[in-house]
C-alpha cells in the first residue's frame, strides 16, 4: 500500500513527494526498501504496488526494476484501506486463481528484515493452515498514544495467537496499562491471507464495496477496463479495511512481530534512523547547533544554525520551514490542513 500523504512529515513530505519517495535513512527510498525487505518471501514478478493515480508516474520511476509496470495498480481516488486492498485482492484472483497475499504498507521501518521475514513467512503458514485472516502485532517497545491496539491470547501449541479485540489510541494512562498486562500489541497494519477468503469477507460484511469490485473486475482486461476504473472506483464507500472487516470477523489470528518496527509517522521518530548525540540531538544535512540539546534538525539544501534552544524540530526544505516542540510534532498535519483551507497549494 503506497498511496499516502505523510503529512505529519511536511515540509519534507508533500503532495509532490509524498513520504514513501523520501528517502529518510540515507540508504534507499521508503517504498524501495519495502520492496526489497520481501526478498525470499515474495517473488519479483508476483509483487503489486496500490498507489494514487497521481503517483503512478514516481512510482515507476522509482521502482523501475523492482515492480512489473502492470502491477502497479491505480487509484483515481483515494477510498481508504478496504478499496485497496480490494482492488488488490481482486486483481490477484482474476490474474493467478488465488493465492496468499501480504499486505504491507510501504513507509514504516523496520530495523531486524531477516527477523521480519521470518515473522512474515510464519504468517503465511497460518493462512495457510487455517484459512483465516491474519494480521502482525508489534510487541510494545513503551506505552504509546499513537498507535491501535490488538488484544490476543494464546493459541495452545501454536506461535500464533487467537485475537479477541482490536481496540482504539489509548490515553497515557491505558497505554501503560495495556503494556503492563503483556496481551496487548500495536496494531502494525500488515495482513496475510488468501486473496480468495479476503474477498468472501467483502461479499459478507461490505457488500457495496464488494459490488464494485465485481464491477472493476468485469472490465480487466478489456478496452473498458479504463473507463470503468475511473467511474467505479471514486464511488467506492470509503472506509478502513480494519472497521470494515478486522473488527467484525470472527477468525482473526495474530503473530507478534519483534523486528524494530516504527512507522516513522512523524518528526518524532527520527531516532530510529539517526544516531543521537551527546546532547540527544538528531541532525541531518547542513547544521550547526551550539549549546542546544535534545533537539531534530534536518536540512534539505540550506544551513540550519540554531544556538541555546532545547527539545526543538527544525526542518527546512526547499519552500518552507517548520519549527515546534518536540511534544507538538504529532500536530504538524494541522499545518497542512490550514495551508490547504488558506489554499496555498504550492506549499502543499
Amino acid at each position: 500500500m503506497a498511496g499516502g500523504g505523510g503529512t505529519r512529515l511536511w515540509p519534507l513530505s508533500t503532495r509532490r513527494k509524498p513520504k514513501q519517495f523520501l528517502n529518510l535513512s540515507g540508504r534507499e527510498t521508503l517504498v524501495n526498501e519495502a520492496i526489497d525487505r520481501l526478498t525470499g518471501v515474495a517473488e519479483p514478478e508476483d509483487l503489486f504496488i496500490v498507489t494514487n493515480a497521481s503517483q503512478t508516474e514516481m512510482m515507476m520511476e522509482q521502482t523501475d526494476g523492482r515492480v512489473k509496470a502492470d502491477h502497479i495498480l491505480r487509484e483515481p481516488a483515494a477510498r481508504n484501506t478496504a478499496a485497496c486492498i480490494g482492488y488488490a485482492a481482486m486483481t490477484i484472483v482474476e490474474k493467478y486463481g488465488d493465492g496468499i497475499m501480504c499486505v504491507v504498507p510501504s513507509d514504516p521501518y523496520i530495523k531486524d528484515e531477516v527477523k521480519f521475514r521470518e515473522t512474515l513467512r510464519e504468517a503465511v503458514c497460518a493462512a495457510k493452515e487455517t484459512d483465516a485472516l491474519v494480521t502482525i502485532g508489534i510487541r510494545p517497545a513503551f506505552p504509546s498514544t499513537g498507535y491501535g491496539y490488538i488484544r490476543s491470547r494464546q493459541v495452545e501449541g501454536k506461535n500464533y495467537r487467537q485475537v479477541e479485540e482490536f481496540v482504539e489510541k489509548p490515553d497515557a494512562d491505558t497505554a501503560k496499562r495495556y503494556l503492563e498486562s503483556g496481551a496487548y500489541a500495536w496494531n502494525s497494519g500488515m495482513f496475510i491471507w488468501k486473496a480468495s477468503t479476503i474477498l468472501s469477507y467483502y461479499e459478507k460484511l461490505l457488500p457495496d464495496i464488494h459490488a464494485c469490485l465485481r464491477e472493476l473486475a468485469a472490465g480487466f482486461g478489456t478496452p473498458e477496463e479504463e473507463r470503468i476504473l475511473w467511474e467505479v472506483y471514486p464511488s467506492i464507500p470509503k472506509i478502513s479495511v480494519d472497521y470494515g472487516i478486522m473488527e467484525r470477523a470472527g477468525h482473526v489470528l495474530m503473530l507478534t512481530g519483534d523486528f524494530g518496527w516504527s512507522d516513522v509517522g512523524g518528526w518524532d521518530a527520527m531516532d530510529v534512523l539517526h544516531e543521537v548525540d551527546g546532547d540527544g540531538n538528531i541532525t541531518v544535512g547542513d547544521t550547526l547547533l551550539l549549546d542546544s540539546r535534545n533537539c531534530t534538525a534536518y536540512s534539505v539544501d540550506k544551513l540550519i544554525a540554531a544556538v541555546g534552544v532545547s527539545d526543538l524540530v527544525i526542518v527546512q526544505a526547499q519552500d518552507a520551514v517548520l519549527v515546534c516542540p518536540r511534544s507538538q510534532t504529532q500536530r504538524v498535519g494541522e499545518i497542512v490542513q490550514a495551508l490547504s483551507q488558506k489554499g496555498e497549494i504550492s506549499y502543499l
